[in-house]
Parts: C-alpha cells; structure tokens; sequence
C-alpha cells in the first residue's frame, strides 16, 4: 500500500532573512583578526552598559511578575508572535558577544521551526539569545506597567530615562551604534533586509531631517 510522502516543511521569509543574517555575521566575525573583535567589541561597550542597568531595572520591578503572567503560563504577547523585529546590530551584538554553540543553537531553532504561533527563539529554558533584540528587551506590556508603574511611580521616572538612553544608540536623528554597525558590515560586504538604518522608509526620513537640519 502507497504511503502519503512526509510534507516538506518550508521555511518561511522570516525565518530564512534571519539564518542569513545570522550566518553571514557569524562567518564574518570569525574571519576577524583578534584585534578587530576586540576593536569591534569596544565600540560595543557602553551599549552594553546600558542593557545591564536595564536587565537590572528589569529584574528589579518586573521579574516576579512576567515570569509568572507570561513566560510560565506561555502567554507572553511578545514571545508568543509569530515573529519579532530584530535589528541587524542585534544580530551583530549577539553574535560578538556569543559562543559558536550558542549561535549555532539559533540556526538550530530556525531550521527546525514549525511556526507555531510562539516565537522562534523561545526554547525550554527560555530566550535563545545572549543578548536579546532591543524590541524584546524594551516591551513592557499594559497590564505589567499598569501593575508596576501604578504603585511605583519613581520606577516610571526611571523607565523613562532609560528608553530615552535607548533612542541614543537606535535612533539615527544623529550618529548612533545601531547604524554604525550596519555601515561596518557593509563594508565588509555584507547586505541584510534586516538594516532598518539603511532600508526602513521611515528611518531613513528621519536621517534625512536630521542632515538638513544640520546643513541648514
């Protein structure tokens, strides 16, 4: 008796923009001299600064919470999407500040993914990135911030400060990390959908307002 052939599992543009994405850093950074990395690594730095204080503000004030109201019950409206914004110097981050396993454990995740309405890199332990998307780490939803932020509201002051920190690496009204990553894999060849700072209608609006203020 015939059998029905076993699907053939597709994947989908999401999922194959960020394996490449991924791939062509990963090879590139491995084919860095040390001191490039390090140099790499260096510009990197405060940007890192600050994801600490924010994991620190993060685990703080609203650990207990998500993690019972969104990552336990697996109801988390940002890990439960299909798929989630991630920047091409997110990528980059990650990647410098990971193990070949670990990104390895992403591709993993990417090819195996059967796209069911969860977000990809949400394994058992948890997210499958060092470094998580900026997008992912800056999301609060309502209900946690009208929990948090309701009774506490110097939290709220000090949320504040932080998401203004943000726009100073991401936002290209002026010079920024985000898109001085973009220009040096660029440089270095590499081309992404994923370079926001180089392909975005809206970002690139915004670096044009900013050059003819400063001209003029």
């Amino acid at each position: 008796m015939a059998t029905n052939p076993a699907p053939v599992m597709t994947m989908s543009d999401y999922d194959r923009e960020q394996r490449d994405t991924i791939t062509a850093v990963a090879n590139c950074v491995r084919s860095l001299s040390p001191s490039a990395v390090k140099a790499l690594k260096g510009r990197i730095r405060a940007y890192l600064g600050f994801r600490a204080d924010v994991d620190a503000f993060l685990q703080e004030h609203f650990s207990a919470i998500c993690t019972v109201r969104c990552y336990e019950s697996r109801q988390s409206a940002c890990c439960g999407r299909e798929g989630i914004t991630t920047f091409f110097a997110d990528v980059a981050i990650n990647v410098l500040m990971s193990s070949r396993k670990e990104v390895e454990s992403l591709l993993d995740a990417l090819n195996r993914s059967t796209r069911d309405r969860k977000c990809v890199y949400l394994g058992k332990n948890g997210c499958l990135w060092r470094i998580k998307p900026i997008v992912c780490e800056m999301f609060l939803c309502e209900r946690a911030r009208q929990t948090v932020f309701g009774r506490n509201p110097a939290a709220l002051v000090q949320w504040k400060r932080l998401r203004h920190r943000q726009r100073r690496y991401t936002w290209p009204s002026r010079p920024v990390l985000f898109d001085a990553l973009e220009d040096y894999f660029m440089d270095k060849g590499i081309h992404s959908p994923l370079m926001y700072c180089h392909n975005s209608p809206g970002l690139l609006r915004v670096k044009a307002r900013a050059r003819k203020k400063h001209t003029g």
